[in-house]
């Protein structure tokens, strides 16, 4: 694993999962504020000493079919809370591959996603990146986004997302 760690504030069920499905599938966007809130409340109770927030990308495609990344809404809200700038464009989803969530198993999740990210630009150089998306359910998304930020000389690459799968 190339990230640094992956920090999530609840687990994906229940009302969070809801919430979360809602946000992301059913187009409430008006949903960010209230998701970002606990992502905020996380960063004020857990010190993570970080010098940019990267939303995770969508491929233009499923941007496209959605209307928004769910990720950069959240990224954005957080930003605004916290004063941490935002960097958007430099990580780019490259390969439009099938949703996580319908994959089987861990090992076709890593291979869903290996290659999928690219990161060209210099800005991110010596960079404490942290890496904000929706759901972590193994990790294969926010480590495959880690490798191509630490190819770009990220200095370190931390994942925070609302919930996780356990």
């Amino acid at each position: 694993m190339q990230i640094d760690g992956i920090r999530s504030v609840f687990e994906f069920e229940g009302v969070i999962q809801k919430l979360i499905y809602d946000f992301k599938y059913h187009y409430v966007r008006a949903l960010a504020p209230f998701l970002t809130r606990f992502l905020a409340n996380y960063l004020k109770n857990h010190e993570l000493d970080m010098d940019v927030l990267v939303p995770v990308p969508l491929h233009e495609h499923r941007l496209r079919e959605r209307g928004y990344n769910q990720s950069a809404l959240l990224a954005n809200e957080l930003s605004r809370i916290t004063t941490i700038p935002v960097i958007e464009g430099v990580l780019i989803r490259t390969v439009d591959t099938p949703p996580q969530a319908r994959t089987a198993n861990i090992n076709i999740r890593r291979k869903n996603v290996a290659r999928a990210f690219s990161c060209n630009s210099k800005e991110l150089k010596d960079k404490q990146i942290l890496l904000i998306d929706d759901v972590c359910t193994t990790g294969a998304t926010l480590n495959a986004c880690a490798i191509a930020l630490k190819k770009a000389g990220a200095a370190s690459v931390w994942g925070l997302t609302i919930a996780r799968e356990l």
